[in-house]
């Protein structure tokens, strides 16, 4: 179970701050080999532990998540990331367990017990405790053949023997970087497992940026049919087209032209208009289906923020309509609607 390392140690050369990039180079890449050498190690004990945790969520249970110190808090995050992918969960002290908080615990829940060593006297009673109560356990330690927590464990999970990037080798973090990794691996897996959406995900992050990307589109479109964006017909000439769409004070900087089914069949950009005055005489008087954008690319009404993002960039377009089932027309997303939502950048 266990993997040494081999890289060199970070040495410190105390009141010398001209070093400190290379210093925190060299830590950041112990690190990284750290979580390297801790994936070589994942084996057929991780797919138990992944089927433990999708056991636990289908069977409405939590993943319950515990570990001392530095440990502790890398387990706050585990905690975290699962509860965000699809699987409740929650964090319990392991001394608090006894004085109260195993009422936290109930029998559909599987336990996640952290300690590098595997022998951490709290975590090792906790997790007794509830293996004596019927309740699966899986363990991130070490890898040590003899560990406590190990031998009680369901699923035993080993980030190897690894040397921390403490130059003194006493501070957790070549360890805990590589116990945080396992920990993504397993919530992400788990994830995988039970088909978690991106309308599971928005769910759960209404709130900030990602909140903001998961939106419904509808929801960010300052120009809407029947409201304040004129659905123009496509029989009718440019200059008429500019009148009826001038029947609103404030407008998109594109004209969005259907046919006598009210169905999108083109768009005419303000842009269009300038080259179109510049370039033709009589402007006015062409037909706009002449001139018009015709199968312009648009966005469903059921799309979200972020796959309007993604289409804006790729056409390069300050406008894109937004159509219903039926090809109609339902608003225009302007390109100003995602800066004011401020996931793009003007």
């Amino acid at each position: 179970m266990q993997a040494m390392t081999t890289h060199e140690p970070v040495e410190v050369n105390a009141g010398d701050p001209a070093g400190d990039r290379d210093f925190g180079v060299r830590v950041m890449r112990a690190e990284a080999e750290a979580v390297l050498r801790a994936s070589d190690l994942l084996d057929d004990r991780f797919e138990r532990a992944v089927g433990l945790v999708v056991e636990t969520a289908r069977q409405g249970g939590s993943l319950v998540v515990s570990g001392m110190g530095k440990s502790g808090l890398i387990g706050a995050k585990i905690s975290a990331t699962i509860a965000s992918v699809g699987v409740p969960s929650h964090v319990v002290h392991p001394a608090e367990a006894v004085h109260g908080d195993l009422g936290r615990i109930t029998k559909k829940d599987c336990l996640l017990a952290l300690s590098y060593s595997g022998t951490t006297a709290e975590v090792v009673a906790l997790a007794s405790i509830v293996r004596q109560d019927g309740l699966p356990v899986i363990s991130i330690t070490r890898g040590d053949a003899d560990a406590a927590l190990d031998r009680l464990a369901t699923a035993a999970l080993a980030v190897g023997n690894v040397e921390e990037a403490c130059p003194l080798s006493l501070a957790p973090s070549s360890s805990t970087t590589a116990t945080l990794a396992i920990g993504d691996a397993l919530a992400l897996a788990a994830s995988r497992r039970l088909d978690f959406t991106a309308d599971d995900f928005a769910k759960r992050h209404p709130g900030g940026w990602l909140g903001e990307l998961l939106r419904p589109v509808t929801d960010a479109l300052r120009f809407k049919a029947g409201d304040n964006l004129p659905i123009v017909r496509d029989t009718l000439s440019v200059g008429d087209a500019l009148r009826e769409s001038a029947s609103v004070a404030r407008r998109p900087g594109a004209m969005v032209l259907v046919d006598e089914h009210g169905a999108l069949t083109g768009v005419f950009t303000d842009g269009d208009l300038r080259r179109l005055v510049l370039e033709r005489a009589g402007a006015m008087d062409v037909a706009i289906a002449d001139v018009m954008t015709r199968s312009p690319k648009t966005l469903p009404e059921t799309a979200t923020v972020r796959e309007a993002l993604e289409l804006v960039r790729e056409v390069r377009a300050d406008e894109i309509p937004v159509v219903d089932a039926g090809g109609r027309p339902v608003g225009v997303l302007d390109v100003q609607d995602l800066l004011a939502l401020r996931v793009a950048k003007g």
